[in-house]
């Protein structure tokens, strides 16, 4: 185990099992169908998650941040492990109560040497963060260093996401019910990006091919550093995958994943889109 644990939650969407192997410590917070909670990727998966949000009459999920003890007992747990020092990078505050939750849990072990750093994204974004963490606690970085690195870096996160419509962020409570309602009636495809922590429609097309390229073309309009393909139950995502690869002729098309939006962040994407979470390298 490399000096500094790495650790983030399951709003970044990375896999649980996955990260777990690489040495990536995952955090579930909660989604809830309805009377009933789950730990993301604990209790339900991706697949599990998006089978229960498509089904019919389904209650409309809500999210919440697991507690300031669950992330104690992570942090705890880490140390017990031979952790000497700890930089945890979470989803957005601006999004979430999860950097909260990690905050207090820092304090509750004022003796150990915890980082808190706000990715000021979601999604992979976040998981693009923890794996650079991770190169440089393989690299015998201190956390110290780790912490300002993913912190000064958060600045060159964005992600974009072409919805299939505007419903959804409506339900989450991202944008007002006269926003998705004019949405709607006009029949348009919303391309969205998060970025800094906050959510903005940066454009509105009538068709999917459309928000597609137009995807393609926010992507690719500064250098980019490192990518991952997202997607929500999206059939041709590896088509797309492709197209935007063609865009990418100096990133190695091995090291661009396709991850499923989970649990954390799907009820305010809904179904069916397609995105990309994007480090820009440095201005």
């Amino acid at each position: 185990m490399a000096r500094v644990a790495i650790f983030t939650d399951s709003a970044s969407d990375l896999d649980p099992a996955e990260a777990a192997a690489s040495g990536i410590h995952v955090i579930p917070l909660i989604v809830n169908f309805g009377d009933k909670s789950f730990r993301a990727g604990v209790d339900m998966d991706g697949t599990e998650f998006w089978a229960r949000m498509t089904a019919p009459d389904a209650p409309f999920p809500t999210t919440a941040a697991s507690s300031p003890g669950e992330f104690r007992d992570a942090y705890e747990a880490a140390f017990a492990d031979g952790a000497e020092a700890i930089v945890a990078v979470h989803v957005a505050e601006t999004l979430s109560g999860a950097i909260k939750s990690a905050r207090i849990a820092r304090d509750m072990l004022p003796d150990r040497e915890i980082h808190i750093v706000d990715s000021l994204s979601a999604s992979m974004a976040i998981g693009l963060l923890a794996r650079m963490g991770l190169e440089l606690a393989e690299a015998d970085v201190p956390a110290a260093e780790i912490a300002h690195e993913l912190e000064e870096r958060a600045q060159d996160l964005r992600i974009y996401f072409a919805l299939e419509t505007l419903e959804y962020l409506k339900k989450g409570g991202r944008i007002s019910g006269t926003q998705a309602a004019i949405g709607t009636l006009l029949s348009v495809k919303p391309v969205i990006m998060v970025r800094h922590g906050e959510v903005t429609t940066v454009d509105k097309v009538r068709t999917r091919s459309k928000a597609r390229d137009r995807l393609i073309e926010l992507t690719v309009e500064k250098p980019v550093e490192r990518i991952a393909i997202l997607h929500s139950v999206t059939p041709d995502i590896d088509a797309f995958r492709a197209e935007l690869l063609t865009h990418l002729p100096d990133i190695d098309p091995n090291a661009v994943s396709i991850e499923l939006v989970g649990p954390s962040v799907g009820p305010h994407v809904g179904p069916g889109c397609v995105g990309a979470a994007i480090l820009y390298r440095p201005s």
